[in-house]
């Protein structure tokens, strides 16, 4: 066992014992092992400072802290804690869930023609009618890209499209929210979903999954045995012979740090690039329909002069137009009642493009073109 291991474990140790003596009213040993835990947490973030859990376990020593504050002045606040209660565990599971639509269209995702066909074929279609494959359906997605680039828009528009539930978890809600309980949890998330899908299809999304399903240096047991629980999960569901409407989508930026074990239990994996040329276009179509432009606005060349940005990156040109124009509105000290701000030029963006330069580099740009040829599946 390795000294980070050995520190997550005594960080562990500590903080089931502080929560226990918590709960039965032992104040001041709850903050001796409250105040072990935290020790042990940040040498972790000391030894290994660029290891990717460190804003977790910061953040846990935080609630640690705030906790021990709270004891010391014998004010009890246990919405810190996590008790051993399933209900309660269960309620903390349900907070992630949304039930309802999310109000995202396949219209409102505009381009990544080649994603939507994908996204169609394996959730859309056997959702309406699974009678129609008999050799089972593909269960697991992977999104990868840029950020900025659409993938949860997607995941959310297929959602909506299917009246599935969603359930949305990333690396910081499995990891900090049971510490050294993390592949428990993930059993949970899963059994929860496999309930919902008895109603209506569930969707399981994990956003950043790298930081969850990666491959690091500096490697701790929780992560071991979180990937080994989330591949036991995925096989689950990915048995033919399985007719649950249960899928798991999953979004990362850096492909190349996943698991190759993962990697297979994903059989639709997707690029979804920055937007061509017609894409960007039809984007600023759409961020600046409600915006108040002069005649000689050309969005044909602002299509052209952003080349290389990402969605993301055309809707904050927009906002920052619409922010220069407002914000002289309200230098001149005239913008009460119903006066509008001067209509924006081409001026406006071109001074806006200055500044501005794409989020995603040719350098980055060629590590996905590379990972895609080597793993992509449509």
């Amino acid at each position: 066992m390795g000294a980070v291991e050995e520190l997550e474990e005594l960080a562990i140790k500590y903080a089931q014992e502080a929560v226990n003596l918590d709960k039965q009213g032992k104040r001041d040993l709850a903050i001796i092992a409250y105040k072990r835990a935290i020790e042990n947490l940040l040498k972790i973030v000391h030894f290994q400072p660029n290891y990717t859990l460190n804003r977790i376990y910061i953040q846990r020593a935080n609630i640690y802290k705030t906790r021990i504050k709270a004891l010391q002045n014998f004010w009890f606040n246990d919405s810190t804690l996590t008790f051993e209660n399933p209900e309660e565990e269960e309620r903390e599971i349900g907070g992630l869930i949304l039930e309802k639509p999310l109000g995202v269209r396949w219209e409102d995702v505009v381009g990544l023609e080649d994603a939507k066909r994908a996204i169609k074929e394996a959730i859309l279609y056997p959702s309406k009618r699974p009678d129609l494959f008999p050799l089972g359906w593909p269960r697991g997605i992977l999104l990868f890209g840029p950020p900025g680039c659409g993938k949860t828009l997607l995941a959310a528009a297929v959602t909506s499209e299917v009246d599935a539930t969603f359930i949305s978890i990333d690396a910081a809600t499995i990891m900090s929210k049971w510490l050294g309980e993390a592949e428990r949890n993930v059993a949970k998330v899963f059994n929860l979903a496999r309930r919902y899908a008895k109603k209506r299809p569930s969707i399981i999304f994990i956003d950043e999954l790298d930081s969850l399903m990666g491959v690091h240096n500096y490697e701790v047991g929780g992560e071991v045995r979180v990937r080994n629980q989330f591949l036991k999960e995925m096989d689950s569901i990915i048995d033919k012979k399985n007719p649950t409407p249960l899928y798991v989508i999953g979004a990362t930026n850096k492909p190349w740090r996943l698991d190759l074990p993962f990697v297979r239990r994903f059989q639709k994996r997707i690029y979804v690039p920055p937007p061509n040329y017609s894409e960007r276009l039809e984007m600023f179509r759409l961020f600046t329909k409600n915006l108040s432009l002069d005649s000689d606005v050309d969005l044909k060349e602002l299509a052209r002069l952003t080349e290389g940005f990402s969605g993301s990156d055309i809707l904050d040109v927009c906002q920052s137009v619409q922010l220069r124009v407002n914000s002289e509105l309200f230098k001149s000290n005239k913008f009460e009642g119903d006066i509008k701000p001067r209509g924006i030029t081409m001026d406006d963006f071109r001074e806006v493009l200055k500044d501005r330069k794409p989020s995603i580099s040719p350098q980055t740009l060629s590590l996905y073109k590379r990972w895609c040829n080597e793993f992509k599946a449509l």
